[in-house]
């Protein structure tokens, strides 16, 4: 096996789903309007409702809900094999994934902006909107304690990556003022912002820059990973409490072609590599065994181990509570909401490669994984990037600002998200919440709390439990609405009864039989006693919801509507 019929592969799958599929289920179901007002245009506000470009907003989105998930979590998924995670990453992201993220910005979006919790108690039960923002904001906590480990301590603490990430974030802030304040136009935007932020992570691999990181660092000691971390809180604070148009979408904007760039450079070089008689897969094993050691069984793991590039959760609140309050027009959903997810699928399977055909065999992957599991992914992605010219001395440093900036324009957001879910939840009864900043800040103190004190494999399973049980959640919301419109909603019905069964056993084996014998053990005790208690939570609040889903479905069929409160 070798890359380029992966890639042909995956390309198929792209036509066949999109092409095909979801512009079927667009036109006959939905059935967008170019005339239709929508949210953006309607409640204008210059914070969160703010009508954008279909480009702009294109590269938001992928930037929003592409993270460390669809890199991460297929390099370390192929412990099975490459052919179970090719497998889930296709027909999830064919079956489920685009699904998800294009619904989640029809059903808001028609609904005048609701978010899921108020969409939750209007179409389920009064309670849901409860226990779904209780959901919520413990997803979002697991995902800052995931992602806060790897960025705050491991990529922030890399020598050769502050002055890059800097050098994007101040690009991202240019880009903002720029579009909406100088009124340029995008093509000369993009062209001074992005250049910038290229030269900027060019200085960050000098070996002056990064011979001063390296003695900061040094004289920092132990405390490096407290620094590093308090400062990914400091960024994450700023982007959640900023207007979105002046830090989260052009921030994220920017980024995307960090990213966009980086990705069509390593295909091009990985043909090229291919035609050279390289980019062979060797002895590297299509599938290693229904259990892996210190993953689990593959069903349920893998598809949660897998939790981006497949279908997520997380896309789902970046498409309602972000995406569908920027929407212009309705025809602009399909091509933002499920062409940003077939991107990330193509993302997952260049992860994928790099952990296959960039190391050549078996006992390279399992020497590279044991080195880090992200480092495969920029180790590999230089590989690539050298065969169109690019030397690994620039490619590996641009590799881990790649993963950084991947991981930290969603963290924010979920800061973001974190402190509209609280005010929500417990405004009235803690109005303190209400304001912005007080919500961020106990969002990122109990956040920095779970990346201090947390086991990283063990939370990363956890988030990708979470996170695919979001998922089930948000596809049992719009399975709802499609009902309450008289819609079909067979195309969102079973890919929600299939995630909410695996999902569930997957929170049940991590806390259980991973976590809980760990506490036992007196191994990192409070971050597992953490890990267990977050997970019981969670699967309660699931089975709650998903019996009150079922009841309102039954409603539905029988032409009744959902109960108001008392």
């Amino acid at each position: 096996m070798n890359a380029l019929v992966i890639l042909i592969i995956a390309a198929v799958g792209v036509y066949l789903g999109y092409g095909l599929y979801a512009k079927k289920i667009d036109k006959d179901i939905i059935q967008p309007s170019p005339d239709k007002a929508t949210p953006a245009t309607m409640y204008m506000d210059g914070v969160d409702f703010t009508p954008a470009s279909k480009n702009v907003l294109f590269g938001y989105q992928f930037k929003s809900i592409a993270a460390l998930g669809p890199i991460g979590g297929p390099i370390v998924a192929a412990q099975y094999g490459w052919l179970p995670g090719l497998l889930w990453i296709i027909f999830g992201t064919f079956f489920i994934g685009w699904v998800q993220d294009y619904a989640s910005i029809i059903v808001p979006m028609r609904s005048e902006g609701d978010t899921f919790g108020a969409l939750s108690y209007k179409l389920i039960s009064p309670r849901a909107r409860g226990i779904l923002l209780v959901f919520i904001y413990l997803y979002l906590l697991l995902i800052m304690g995931a992602f806060g480990q790897v960025i705050g301590i491991n990529f922030l603490s890399n020598p050769g990556v502050p002055v890059g990430v800097l050098a994007v974030i101040l690009m991202g802030l240019l880009a903002g003022q720029m579009t909406y304040k100088m009124k340029q136009d995008i093509l000369l935007t993009t062209a001074i912002t992005v250049v910038v932020a290229f030269i900027g992570i060019w200085v960050g691999t000098l070996s002056g820059v990064t011979g001063f990181f390296e003695g900061f660092n040094a004289s920092l000691g132990a405390n490096t990973k407290y620094f590093w971390a308090l400062i990914f809180a400091v960024i994450c604070y700023l982007g959640a409490v900023l207007p979105i148009w002046r830090w989260a979408q052009p921030t994220n904007y920017v980024s995307f072609w960090i990213i966009a760039l980086g990705m069509a450079g390593g295909v091009i070089g990985m043909i090229i590599w291919t035609f050279q008689g390289g980019a062979t897969f060797g002895d590297f094993p299509a599938f290693t065994g229904w259990s892996v050691a210190g993953l689990g069984p593959l069903w349920p793991i893998l598809f949660v181990t897998i939790a981006c590039g497949a279908v997520s959760g997380w896309h789902s609140l970046v498409s309602s509570s972000g995406t569908a309050r920027q929407i212009e027009k309705e025809v602009d959903a399909l091509p933002i909401g499920g062409g940003a997810m077939w991107m990330e699928m193509i993302l997952a399977v260049i992860a994928l490669l790099t952990a296959t055909a960039a190391t050549g065999g078996w006992d390279a992957y399992l020497e590279a994984y044991a080195g880090g599991k992200f480092g495969v992914f920029a180790v590999g992605l230089a590989n690539f990037l050298s065969h169109i010219g690019i030397p690994t001395a620039f490619g590996i440093p641009y590799g881990m600002v790649f993963l950084t900036i991947m991981g930290l324009t969603i963290c924010y957001l979920v800061v973001r998200f974190m402190r509209v879910a609280s005010a929500e939840l417990l405004g009235d009864a803690i109005p303190a919440l209400k304001n912005m900043h007080v919500g961020a800040i106990v969002a990122l103190v109990l956040s920095l709390i779970v990346i201090w004190t947390g086991v990283w494999q063990t939370i990363w399973v956890l988030f990708g439990g979470a996170n695919q049980m979001m998922a089930s959640l948000a596809l049992l919301i719009i399975t709802v609405w499609l009902m309450s419109q008289g819609k079909k909603y067979g195309w969102t019905f079973w890919p929600f009864v299939f995630m909410y069964i695996t999902t569930i056993a997957a929170l049940v084996y991590t806390a259980f039989w991973k976590a809980l014998p760990a506490v036992l053990a007196g191994t990192k005790v409070t971050g597992n006693i953490i890990a267990v208690v977050v997970a019981v939570i969670l699967i309660l609040c699931a089975l709650v919801l998903g019996y009150d889903g079922v009841l309102a479905i039954n409603r539905y069929r029988k032409g009744e509507v959902a109960p108001t409160a008392e």
